[in-house]
């Protein structure tokens, strides 16, 4: 699974640490690092590793002179959906859990999708551990999964529960509008089931 943490530009490496105690990480014995910019030209990096594990959201130390919304921002990797058969074994284990998961459909040359995806990132962390995030690039799987899951616009949000879809968002407007929609599915579905809170 892989993460993406915001960092500042160019903070000292002494200054990055993880608030979570390393005793608590599970061992990995390879990780793969990204690095990427979002919207807001904040550098992105991502971990990744070749665990089957859960990884919990990382929170980076506080750099002087940044924001409030810069020292909560946590991002939660959306976990790609490779197949239909992919697909199929997240529904199966999320109803053996008794959990929903969002399954956020997009594409690659989808500016929305692009825009978007940071902010879904962002929401994924906030709702860790009770829900899970995935994410489909259309272009990579077939057709029909594409189909049987009714997507006809990008990006799309759909929130599913005992492998039946349960509600959804179609992100063609401003973002802000389209988290708020997102918030409110889940939250709707929240009150009576799986991810109430704790």
């Amino acid at each position: 699974m892989s993460q993406h943490i915001r960092i500042l530009p160019h903070p000292p490496l002494s200054s990055i640490t993880p608030s979570t105690k390393p005793d608590s990480l599970p061992l990995c014995f390879s990780f793969g690092f990204r690095f990427g910019f979002h919207s807001s030209a904040s550098p992105l990096i991502s971990l990744s590793c070749g665990c089957a594990h859960q990884t919990p959201p990382v929170r980076l130390s506080p750099q002087q002179g940044s924001s409030q919304e810069e020292e909560e921002s946590v991002f939660l990797y959306l976990q790609p959906i490779s197949s239909e058969n992919h697909f199929d074994r997240v529904l199966a284990k999320a109803q053996t859990l008794d959990e929903g998961v969002v399954v956020v459909w997009m594409a690659n040359w989808c500016r929305k999708c692009i825009y978007l995806k940071p902010k879904l990132e962002k929401l994924a962390a906030e709702y860790y551990p009770r829900l899970q995030f995935y994410s489909v690039d259309v272009n990579t799987v077939s057709h029909k999964l594409v189909t049987r899951a009714g997507v006809t616009k990008m990006p799309t949000i759909q929130l599913w529960r005992d492998s039946k879809k349960q509600g959804e968002v179609i992100g063609g407007h401003k973002a802000y509008l389209v988290i708020n929609e997102v918030q409110e599915m889940i939250e709707n579905e929240c009150r009576t089931s799986f991810c109430a809170a704790e």
